[in-house]
């Protein structure tokens, strides 16, 4: 019955240790998450304000010139 309750015991004490080691390991990536957010959220407002801006109209072609291959009299 003793065994039982310290292999129980072990597990509860092991399973905290666990998770505590992976919220530390974890922790240092929330920050390079937040940075990496803030980098896209100012890429796209760039994006979306050079897409607001109005356009310059293009030059126009110039004219060709029109010579008639048959003369006709």
């Amino acid at each position: 019955m003793t065994d039982v309750l310290w292999v129980i015991v072990g597990i509860f004490i092991g399973g905290f240790c666990g998770l505590f080691t992976a919220g530390l390991l974890s922790s240092g990536k929330t920050e390079d998450l937040i940075q990496d957010l803030r980098t896209q959220r100012q890429l796209l407002k760039d994006e979306i304000h050079r897409l607001n801006e109005p356009k310059s109209k293009p030059t126009p072609r110039k004219k060709r010139k029109y010579n008639p291959r048959n003369k006709k009299r």
